[in-house]
């Protein structure tokens, strides 16, 4: 592996400022420094695609679909520490709060996987629709969520009753989630359905949904992936992919409020500690764009490697 840095800063006790950007096509991360600036660049796997801090911030973990294993670095040095090996094709994947699981997606085998970060030991399999991307776990530990892409189908896995509860029929290409603060309602985005879809937590039952249609495009062209919300649960963002905007919505009215212009696939989102700044990951355009929450818009585009997919931000 090689690590080139160009002046990164020293990490203190709240966090470096450094952003990690994994571009699935170089097989690279990009460091980019609180300057919003290329700080480095890590040679790291094959395809890395989502990302995870661990739960005390001084390691992160990266999936590399196309070496079947998660890479686990420092976060202080950047340097890789360990792998875990033999996980079947990750995409993306959830903490469970007990900070030792880590619950994964596995694309090509369609099904969820459980690791022990500490010593790799496969823990526990479901199986799942065909092409399962996003995971997310209930802060209780509970429940995990997981998205089929090719069923059209969200997965509720009951961990302590080691089992697949329930199977929500959801619309066209489910990819993300997001779950407002409260836990009532999970937030999933459908790609090609151009929407997101709404799921009551107590239930397991469809809600509601909001759909997206920024001015010039047509409904083909908006396919939403990234979905992320503020602390307070009251703006949620949603990447557009090719229709090249993230959508601000009002949470509590279900409202598209503003539409951001960005670069092309708008894909990954992540929020600064502050929430005054959003970190869009574009896809197709090979760059990140930075949004100024407050003003709406995008301030700057950064270049990256080849295929951006995923964002994280030491900041905490």
């Amino acid at each position: 592996m090689a690590l080139t840095l160009l002046a990164a800063p020293a990490v203190s006790a709240a966090g470096s400022g450094l952003a990690f950007v994994a571009n699935e096509r170089d097989d690279t991360l990009t460091i980019l420094g609180p300057d919003h600036r290329v700080a480095g660049t890590i040679d790291s796997c094959a395809r890395p695609r989502g990302m995870h801090f661990s739960a005390d911030r001084k390691e992160f973990f990266v999936a590399c679909a196309d070496d079947d294993q998660i890479a686990i670095y420092d976060t202080a040095t950047r340097e890789l520490l360990r792998r875990i090996r033999g996980v079947p094709a990750p995409e993306t994947f959830d903490l469970h709060p007990d900070g030792r699981r880590l619950i994964v997606s596995n694309e090509e085998d369609a099904t969820a996987t459980v690791y022990d970060v500490e010593t790799g030991e496969l823990l526990a399999e479901y199986e799942t629709g065909e092409e399962p991307e996003g995971v997310q776990v209930t802060s209780g530990g509970r429940l995990v969520f997981v998205a089929s892409e090719a069923a059209n189908l969200v997965h509720v896995i009951d961990l302590d009753a080691d089992e697949v509860i329930a199977d929500i029929l959801v619309d066209t290409r489910p990819r993300r989630f997001a779950l407002t603060p409260d836990e009532k309602e999970l937030w999933v985005s459908a790609e090609l359905a151009g929407m997101i879809n709404i799921i009551d937590v107590e239930t397991l039952k469809l809600v509601g949904d909001i759909a997206f249609l920024p001015t010039g495009f047509r409904p083909e062209q908006v396919t939403p992936v990234d979905v992320i919300m503020n602390s307070e649960g009251s703006r949620a963002y949603v990447a557009l992919g090719r229709a090249n905007h993230v959508a601000v919505v009002d949470v509590r009215k279900r409202e598209v409020i503003d539409y951001i212009l960005v670069g092309k696939r708008a894909w990954g989102l992540e929020l600064s500690a502050d929430e005054k700044t959003l970190y869009v990951a574009n896809g197709l355009s090979d760059d990140v764009s930075i949004i100024d929450t407050g003003t709406r818009q995008a301030t700057t585009t950064i270049p990256v490697g080849r295929v951006p997919y995923d964002v994280l931000i030491d900041d905490r």
